[in-house]
C-alpha cells in the first residue's frame, strides 16, 4: 500500500527522534526475508528473482560461493555506543572473518556470512535501529555527510536533522526502488564541502537567502568510475523547510526513473550520463516540467514528521573533575592533537578522528570504541568517507584520555 502523504511504502506514520535511530525498522521485512532465503535455498525461486528481493535488503553476492556481504547503512555515519556493541556482537555470532568493515560511504559492512546467518545478522542488528534496507541494489544508497557537521566554524546551521528527513522520505520510496542504477546523495556542511558533493548523483550545500531563509544549492549527476564527472549546480537556492527539497529531488528521481534507454548498459546507467548528454539547462527544464505534474499535489512535503531533531550537546559529558595529563609521552600525544583533533565552535570541546586501518574493527575494538564514547563523548560519533571514527563532544580536558584509551 502506497501512502498518498509521501509516496512511500508503508513507512511508520511515528517516527521517534532517537540517536542512531533513522531509518524506520519494519519487523516484516525481516520475516520476509526469512522466508524468501529459505524459498531459495530449497530451489523455489529463481535466482534472478532472489538477487532483486536479497540487494534491496542490504544484502549482497560475493565471488566466493554460498556467502554474502551484509551492508548496514549508518545516514551521515551517525552511530552509537549500543550499535557499536551491536556489530561486535552480531560479528561474534555470524561472520567468520570477525571483522566490520567502514566503507567509503559511511556504512559498515561484514563479508562471508552464510545465507541463513544473514537473516539472523540483520534481525539482529535492527534491535539496535540499525537497517540494511536499500543498502545495495538500483536504490537510493546510504546518505553521506559531513562527519563533523553541526560542531563546525563558519556553518550558516547544522545540516544534520534535514539530512535525516531526506533518508526517512526517500526509504522505501516507491520511485527509488528499481531505477536505471543506484543514486548516491551527499549533504556538505559548509562551502568547505568536506562530503565532496561534486562527485554525487545528487548532492546539497547549505546556504541562507537575504530573508534569512534556510535552504540548499542543489547539485546534481556527479561521479566517477566510467566518465567521471563533476556535478554542475541545478539550483542555486532551493528551500529545505518548507520541503521544497525534496520536492526536487523526488522530480529528479522520476525522471531518471523514466529514462529507459539508461538501463540497456548498465555501466552508462546513472543520472550524469543523462545530464552529459543533454546539458544541465535542458535538465533544469525537465525538472521544471515534473514539478507541475499532478504528483505534487498528492504530496505532503512538509518536514513535520520525518526531520531528524536531536539535541547531542545535552547528552555532551559535563567538565571533568579529574584528568590526566602528559607524562614522558608529551610528543606522541601533541603530534596526536595536530594531526586528529578539531576544536568545536562549541567552546571546551573537540572532534577527536580515530583512524582505522583499512576501516577494519574487530569486536574488541568496537566494543573499546563503544566503551571511549559512552565516557567522554555523550555517546556521539560518526563514520567518515574516510573509512576512519569521529568522535565528537569530547571535553578538552578529556583527549589525553581518549588517546591513551585509543592507544
Amino acid at each position: 500500500m502506497h501512502s498518498a502523504r509521501t509516496g512511500s511504502l508503508e513507512n511508520p506514520e511515528v517516527l521517534e527522534n532517537v540517536p542512531g535511530h533513522i531509518i524506520p525498522i519494519l519487523e516484516r521485512e525481516f520475516d520476509d526475508f526469512d522466508t524468501e532465503s529459505t524459498r531459495f535455498l530449497k530451489g523455489e525461486l529463481e535466482g534472478d528473482e532472489f538477487i532483486k528481493f536479497r540487494l534491496k535488503q542490504g544484502v549482497y553476492g560475493q565471488r566466493q560461493p554460498d556467502v554474502q556481504m551484509v551492508r548496514v547503512k549508518l545516514p551521515f555515519g551517525g552511530v552509537t555506543p549500543e550499535q557499536l556493541d551491536a556489530f561486535a556482537d552480531g560479528i561474534e555470532k555470524y561472520v567468520p572473518l570477525r571483522k566490520g568493515h567502514i566503507t567509503t560511504r559511511q556504512n559498515i559492512q561484514m563479508h562471508h556470512v552464510p545465507l541463513p546467518d544473514a537473516a539472523a545478522l540483520i534481525r539482529e542488528l535492527g534491535d539496535a535501529g540499525l537497517s540494511s534496507r536499500e543498502g545495495c541494489g538500483n536504490t537510493m544508497r546510504n546518505v553521506t555527510g559531513d562527519p563533523r557537521a553541526g560542531t563546525l566554524e563558519g556553518e550558516l546551521f547544522d545540516i544534520t536533522p534535514y539530512a535525516g528527513a531526506y533518508v526517512r522520505y526517500f526509504v522505501r520510496h516507491e520511485t527509488t526502488q528499481a531505477m536505471p542504477r543506484k543514486v548516491k546523495t551527499a549533504f556538505a556542511a559548509t562551502d568547505e564541502d568536506n562530503a565532496i558533493t561534486r562527485i554525487h548523483d545528487v548532492a546539497f550545500v547549505p546556504k541562507v537567502n537575504e530573508d534569512g531563509v534556510r535552504g540548499v544549492e542543489v547539485r546534481v549527476g556527479g561521479g566517477t568510475s566510467i566518465m567521471p564527472r563533476l556535478a554542475p549546480t541545478l539550483y542555486d537556492f532551493v528551500e529545505l523547510d518548507n520541503g521544497d527539497y525534496l520536492k526536487v529531488t523526488e522530480a529528479c528521481m522520476r525522471i531518471f526513473d523514466r529514462q529507459e534507454w539508461l538501463r540497456v548498459n548498465r555501466a552508462r546507467a546513472r543520472i550524469k550520463v543523462l545530464i552529459d548528454k543533454i546539458g544541465i539547462d535542458a535538465f533544469r527544464d525537465m525538472v521544471e516540467e515534473e514539478l507541475q505534474g499532478d504528483w505534487v499535489q498528492d504530496r505532503d512535503f512538509s518536514l513535520d514528521r520525518i526531520l531528524f531533531e536531536y539535541d547531542e550537546e545535552a547528552d555532551a559529558p559535563a567538565k571533568p573533575h579529574t584528568f590526566a595529563t602528559p607524562n614522558g609521552d608529551n610528543r606522541e600525544f601533541t603530534h596526536f592533537v595536530q594531526t586528529n583533533v578539531q576544536r568545536q565552535r562549541q567552546q571546551g570541546f573537540s572532534t577527536v578522528e580515530v583512524k582505522v586501518t583499512r576501516g577494519d574493527l574487530t569486536p574488541d575494538q568496537l566494543r573499546g570504541l563503544a566503551a571511549i564514547m559512552r565516557e567522554y563523548c555523550g555517546g556521539a560519533a560518526r563514520t567518515t568517507v574516510h573509512q576512519n571514527l569521529i568522535l565528537r563532544w569530547v571535553r578538552d580536558e578529556s583527549i589525553y584520555d581518549v588517546w591513551r584509551g585509543l592507544s
